[in-house]
């Protein structure tokens, strides 16, 4: 019966870690939304409501208040009139260009031949422009030429003194009425009332409200209020029972942390954004970093638990307090995840944790730059983490950055309190302190108990006078100087294309260490004279010698509690080459018919290499035999020899896992070349007292070199 595969996303190696991140995400949910972190006593209450009972001030407080400070400059806005623009001279020209044209209708009915008196009242009564009244009409049929010349003068001079002045829509009425006052005493009442008659329907509003004249002037009103500084003294009451309660009140209470806001879905929906953006964040980084690098499930379990708990932690001591949110030491898990787990991982969780453990604090914008700036800039004064002197200098980063971000943000935006800023500051180093005194030990406990591999531990067990190390150079000297060459070559091509270097070299010293329980088996610790063991056993069970040392090493290395990063060189230096050398002599002995040969007895159990640095130690483990087998003279030799033992171990499937790009490889050959041409350069041959050639028969027997096969190269 055939098994159905299950789909991609639930398999083992995916399914896991999703299920690790979402029940991340949902911890960090529940801390941020907690209601127990809540330290003083607070009312749910909102403007327009009714005070249960008096509120008094827990402690002195001085703050801008926002509510007053925008009625104040509401009030100087409203005490700006509106105001109008300047007379509009086009309104002017083209009223007198309109009376110019009604005095030249008139003039022409005046003077039109042939028409009776009553025509002539009958065509200026119907005048569309003018509205004259009947005894304006008789008055202008009786006037002379030479009054009627002065009559449009006047009531040209009448309409174009008018309309100088500024006048509103709502000063029109104002501006007709005083029009009889305007006109000449040279004038009779007659004549008087037929000028105001003509000009009064052509007065009309030439200056109009400027909306923008006038924003701007309620603008510079509010622009020239001060801000209102509120002060209440301890105990003083801030709300009485039974008083409603008003916006200044509320933001009174709101600042002395008196008041709860309502649980609203909103709040809910704040908390859950961040942390779904959160969690999609660190699945795209682990994404990404998957590809090139493998995460172990226990990593990332380790570092969610790290991650809840200093969330939590903080969640539950920091809110409703001044000083205690400056003093919580969150660098310390960017510089425990550091540590561990690498610089990377460091920062970009360090990045979320800050985001989280500042949201929703009442000095939410201050504290995200002190707890982020500060764990990154701590992180890189820490680096890979080499020295226990690296961690002095991430506390002294820390507290420096600390310290900056408070000064940055408290001197500009705030009322300069120096005992405040002073405390603060101290806060920021004793911050420093903190975090290193939790990280230090942390990851020391973490990676021994853990299997996870740091840095100092890796340097610990690297010092030659490590127990395991000791041993190993005790039991099987040549290739215990064969591990320090293969280390010197992997730690600088590691270094070469950006991979651990720290970690290749450690992983060469060890890569061997099972040859230790077998020396003499292998041709590097053989003393010269000594009967060569491979000639006289069957090249099957030469082969199971040889690749035991694989296992051997494997049970040394649990023996001595080796960080578990480390048994992936020991079991991957040789992936799942084949011993040739035992190989074709058992083709052989075969008759060169492969069907009597079985192969898989001939082959390391492997697996093949799965990270940058044990690729490397491959290459650099049988670039180093080949090339003290064939000692080459020239930088082509040593060129062509590295670059067979890569395309060897590339054709025989050894770098399928393995995520080395072709530059990486290209970069490795360099390095090697440049290695090994110092370490196989010529030397000079000094002069010394010969003594006598022995003679033939003097001679001790040759022993023959056997081929560096135990190294399947």
């Amino acid at each position: 019966m055939a098994v159905r595969r299950l789909p991609s996303f639930l398999s083992r190696s995916k399914f896991l870690p999703s299920l690790v991140l979402v029940c991340t995400g949902l911890l960090a949910f529940l801390a941020l939304i907690q209601p127990w972190s809540l330290r003083q006593t607070s009312l749910p209450l909102q403007v327009g409501e009714v005070a249960p009972q008096d509120v008094r001030a827990p402690h002195d407080v001085r703050y801008v208040s926002d509510v007053l400070t925008a009625a104040a400059r509401t009030s100087a806005e409203r005490a700006v009139s509106p105001i109008y623009a300047p007379p509009d001279p086009a309104v002017a020209r083209g009223q007198i260009d309109r009376l110019n044209a009604i005095l030249g209708e008139i003039s022409a009915i005046r003077q039109e031949p042939g028409v009776t008196p009553e025509q002539q009242r009958a065509a200026l009564a119907a005048l569309p422009d003018a509205s004259l009244l009947p005894a304006s009409v008789d008055v202008l049929l009786v006037l002379s030429e030479a009054r009627w010349t002065a009559l449009q003068g006047e009531a040209l001079n009448v309409l174009q003194k008018a309309m100088q002045s500024p006048i509103r829509a709502d000063d029109v009425a104002s501006v007709q009425q005083n029009l009889p006052s305007q006109v000449s005493y040279l004038m009779t009442d007659n004549e008087t009332g037929v000028i105001v008659n003509l000009v009064s329907p052509l007065i009309v509003a030439n200056s109009f409200y400027s909306p923008e004249l006038t924003a701007a002037a309620r603008q510079a009103a509010s622009d020239a209020v001060q801000p209102v500084t509120q002060t209440y003294v301890k105990d003083q009451t801030i709300v009485a029972r039974g008083q409603i309660i008003g916006a200044a009140e509320l933001e009174a209470l709101t600042v002395l942390g008196l008041v709860q806001q309502p649980t609203q879905a909103t709040t809910y929906l704040g908390a859950a954004v961040l942390v779904l953006i959160s969690a999609i964040f660190a699945a795209l980084y682990y994404f990404r970093r998957g590809q090139a690098q493998r995460v172990s499930l226990r990593s990332q379990i380790l570092l969610a638990v790290l991650f809840l708990l200093f969330l939590e932690g903080a969640r539950i001591a920091l809110p409703n307090r001044t000083i205690l949110p400056y003093l919580f030491p969150v660098p310390a898990f960017g510089l425990l995840t550091a540590a561990l787990f690498g610089l990377e991982d460091g920062m970009v969780f360090s990045l979320l944790l800050s985001v989280m453990t500042a949201y929703g604090m009442p000095d939410a914008l201050a504290l995200l730059p002190y707890y982020l700036v500060g764990s990154l800039c701590g992180i890189l004064a820490l680096g890979r983490a080499r020295r226990v002197g690296q961690f002095l200098y991430a506390a002294v980063a820390v507290a420096g950055a600390g310290a900056a971000v408070v000064l940055a943000y408290r001197l500009p935006f705030t009322q300069t309190d120096w005992v405040g800023v002073a405390t603060l500051v101290g806060a920021s180093s004793l911050n420093g302190v903190a975090s290193i005194g939790i990280a230090l030990p942390l990851q020391y406990l973490l990676a021994q108990f853990l299997g996870l591999t740091t840095a100092v531990q890796l340097l610990e067990i690297s010092r030659p006078d490590y127990p395991l190390l000791k041993y190993f150079l005790q039991r099987a000297p040549g290739t215990y100087q064969h591990s320090l060459q293969v280390a010197n070559l992997a730690e600088q091509a590691a270094e070469r294309i950006q991979a651990d270097g720290l970690l290749a070299r450690v992983g060469a010293l060890f890569h061997d260490i099972g040859k230790s329980a077998n020396p003499l088996f292998f041709i590097e610790n053989q003393p010269p004279g000594q009967i060569n063991p491979h000639a006289d056993i069957p090249p099957e069970q030469a082969s199971a010698t040889i690749i035991r040392h694989v296992t051997d090493g494997l049970e040394l290395a649990r023996k001595h509690r080796l960080p578990r990063r480390l048994l992936d060189f020991i079991a991957e230096h040789h992936g799942t080459m084949m011993t040739r050398y035992q190989y074709s002599q058992a083709l052989q002995a075969a008759g060169g018919d492969e069907a009597r040969v079985d192969a898989s007895l001939f082959r390391y159990p492997g697996p093949a290499p799965r990270s940058k640095e044990t690729a490397i130690l491959m290459f650099a483990d049988g670039v180093e035999a080949c090339a003290r087998a064939e000692n080459p003279v020239d930088d082509e030799a040593v060129r062509a020899l590295v670059r067979g033992v890569i395309e060897r171990c590339r054709k025989d499937g050894q770098l399928a896992d393995a995520p080395l790009t072709q530059r990486d490889l290209s970069i490795i050959t360099e390095s090697f070349v440049t290695t090994l041409r110092v370490t196989y350069h010529p030397r000079l041959e000094y002069p010394q007292d010969r003594p006598a050639q022995p003679g033939p028969a003097e001679l001790p027997p040759t022993q023959p070199t056997p081929v560096p096969e135990v190294k399947t190269k």
